[in-house]
């Protein structure tokens, strides 16, 4: 198969995930040194000396997900369903290091406390091939809303 349909074979399986909500599996899907980040201004250039919706190491993603999946976490008591819509998926050059930068457009809905929530975000993943070449791994996914200055409900899940 070629590199870019293994590429958008791997968003729409880690969108899958999302979509479940399976936190334990997609977490698995980052290195260990991975981000996740959401700026909460547009052409944000640095998550550490600004503020961010969220920037989660690997150690915070892990915090959530535990919180997530715990028995008596109350994001038990209301059923989240969500549905990601993937668009326009551009493949970057390889940089010499071997990590890929891709780029996507997605929607997300999000079903949660009887509410539905539109998300729309121009997203860039940094991917590492692994050993094998035939799976990857993220270093960092950039969410970049088309809104992120506009006041913005909890995240109960990750987009």
């Amino acid at each position: 198969m070629k590199n870019e349909h293994r590429i958008e074979n791997f968003l729409y399986q880690e969108a899958g995930l999302l979509d479940q909500p399976n936190l334990d599996q997609w977490v698995t899907l980052f290195t260990e040194d991975g981000h996740y980040w959401m700026p909460a201004a547009e052409n944000q250039s640095d998550p550490l000396n600004h503020i961010s919706h969220v920037y989660d190491d690997r150690v915070m993603m892990e915090i959530r997900r535990r919180n997530f999946v715990h028995p008596r976490a109350s994001s038990k008591d209301w059923s989240i369903r969500c549905s990601h819509l993937i668009g326009n998926i551009r493949v970057g050059h390889q940089s010499a290091n071997g990590d890929i930068c891709v780029t996507s457009n997605q929607h997300v809905v999000v079903w949660y406390r009887d509410e539905q929530r539109v998300y729309a975000y121009r997203g860039t993943h940094i991917l590492v091939p692994d050993s094998s070449e035939d799976e990857f791994k993220i270093r960092q996914k950039r969410v970049d809303l088309i809104n992120p200055e506009a006041p913005q409900c909890s995240l109960i899940i990750y987009l």
